[in-house]
């Protein structure tokens, strides 16, 4: 008996308690969302659409077949938000702090979970980590909703607290579920409070929790020789190599979106071209910052133009960083492919970027990545394709969308059929967990190989 046990732990990976972990998450909130109490209206929610809202809301994705404000009752609405915040936090890191909160002992097979849901490299400073995220993200989400309480408590009283703390965490997770109505935040789309609240919490939430770490690493140590002593390109010199490509990548992204959206929509009557520069331009920033996985909207997706959209697509499938509550396939694996392009282009045999070269290992991961990420999203399409009567582009964009766990629609969503709900469903977890589970997962492959057997070389035809 003890000899099965042990064989069942040793078989069970921590990628595989993961999985496992989200889907009872997911069915937990299925459960209790399909209850009575769960609805406004007093009556039961169907299971497949109480399993779609739980899916969204635990792969913190946003994309809603019935509306988050007018649907669901006070208790619903709470349990949406928790799943999104254990959803955006990862349940080993919740469950963690449970656990250090009553005395227990953080084991060695809780640390191996937390690293693998927290996409780290080395099982040192675990619970050190977990802590400092957990504090992290209480100090920021309660930042953020006191931002957004000077805006919602005067327009809906005291309900505004509870809007309030809704759209921060929801921000901060790159959820996107709000309870506005129908229209998302394109009431607010001048809103300098809004906009800039929910931007800097989608973007903090996306840079993953390694990365402010490091930044407030090297900031202490670079204060401690006084401000006067603080360089920009010094402090950027220490940062960690997987910082750098952090703050260039997402900072080149949102800029990059900005101008393409302002250019383009800033002409589009549906859109942006009615409006003052001020909120053309609030306008532009803000649809550039949300598609990396949040969500939210201040502009009617549908109403843009087919360049804008694709631009969408493509930045949505881009995503944020590891190791943060954003989705899609993430900035630094499309920075590894980029420096690899360049590499080859200039005739080099390392990839190198910042001073510091890549290791092999890393670029197959982040081509691994990206080809299964493609496979998925063409294949989502193609089904969804044959369950669905929409266009082309708007089921693409769904696709995508449920993929990189961002939420935003062309208005497919509220149209799909029951099949199309189980699709996205299923696309919406795989996104969440799948790209990150199968690169650990081939890199625990390549460490169970005890005989390294090379095979003759033959040259191919490439290009």
């Amino acid at each position: 008996m003890n000899k099965t046990k042990s064989q069942l732990d040793v078989n069970l990976k921590p990628t595989q308690v993961l999985v496992l972990g989200f889907l009872m998450l997911i069915f937990l909130g299925a459960i209790l969302l399909s209850l009575p109490m769960a609805s406004a209206a007093g009556e039961s929610t169907r299971i497949i659409d109480a399993l779609f809202t739980a899916t969204s809301a635990v792969c913190v994705t946003g994309l809603v077949v019935l509306n988050t404000a007018s649907h669901w009752s006070p208790f619903g609405k709470v349990i949406i938000l928790m799943l999104i915040q254990i959803g955006g936090l990862g349940f080993m890191t919740i469950a963690s702090t449970i656990f250090m909160i009553l005395g227990r002992k953080i084991s060695l097979r809780d640390r191996m979970m937390i690293q693998e849901s927290l996409n780290q490299s080395t099982l040192s400073g675990m619970v050190r980590l977990t802590k400092n995220i957990i504090i992290g993200t209480l100090i920021l989400e309660a930042i953020g909703a006191l931002f957004l309480s000077f805006k919602f408590v005067p327009e809906y009283g005291t309900k505004g607290i509870f809007y309030s703390i809704f759209h921060a965490i929801s921000a901060f997770c790159n959820a996107g579920f709000d309870i506005i109505g129908d229209s998302s935040l394109m009431p607010y789309v001048g809103s300098i409070t809004i906009n800039f609240t929910i931007m800097t919490l989608i973007i903090i939430g996306g840079l993953g929790f390694t990365v402010w770490m490091d930044v407030i690493k090297v900031t202490k140590n670079e204060l401690r020789i006084g401000l006067k002593g603080l360089k920009l390109k010094r402090w950027f010199r220490h940062l960690r190599l997987h910082t750098k490509l952090v703050l260039v990548i997402t900072t080149s992204l949102i800029m990059v979106g900005f101008v393409i959206f302002f250019s383009l929509e800033g002409f589009n009557d549906a859109t942006l071209g009615n409006l003052p520069l001020k909120d053309k331009v609030l306008g532009a920033m803000f649809q550039s910052v949300t598609t990396r996985t949040a969500g939210f909207n201040t502009i009617n997706n549908s109403d843009m133009t087919d360049v804008s959209k694709f631009v969408t697509i493509i930045l949505m499938f881009i995503g944020g960083s590891p190791a943060g509550t954003a989705g899609g396939i993430k900035t630094v694996t499309i920075g590894v492919i980029f420096f690899e392009v360049l590499s080859v282009v200039r005739g080099k045999e390392d990839t190198e970027a910042f001073d510091r070269r890549i290791p092999r290992n890393t670029i197959k991961r982040a081509l691994a990545v990206v080809m299964i990420s493609l496979f998925v999203v063409i294949g989502v399409t193609m089904l969804l394709t044959i369950t669905e009567s929409g266009g082309f582009m708007d089921i693409l964009f769904e696709a995508v969308s449920g993929f990189a766990t961002v939420g935003l629609s062309l208005g497919e969503t509220q149209r799909l059929t029951q099949f199309g709900k189980l699709i996205m469903s299923l696309t919406m977890f795989i996104g969440r967990l799948g790209p990150i589970t199968m690169a650990v997962a081939l890199t625990i492959r390549h460490e169970k190989k005890k005989i390294n057997i090379r095979k003759p070389e033959e040259k191919v035809m490439v290009g």
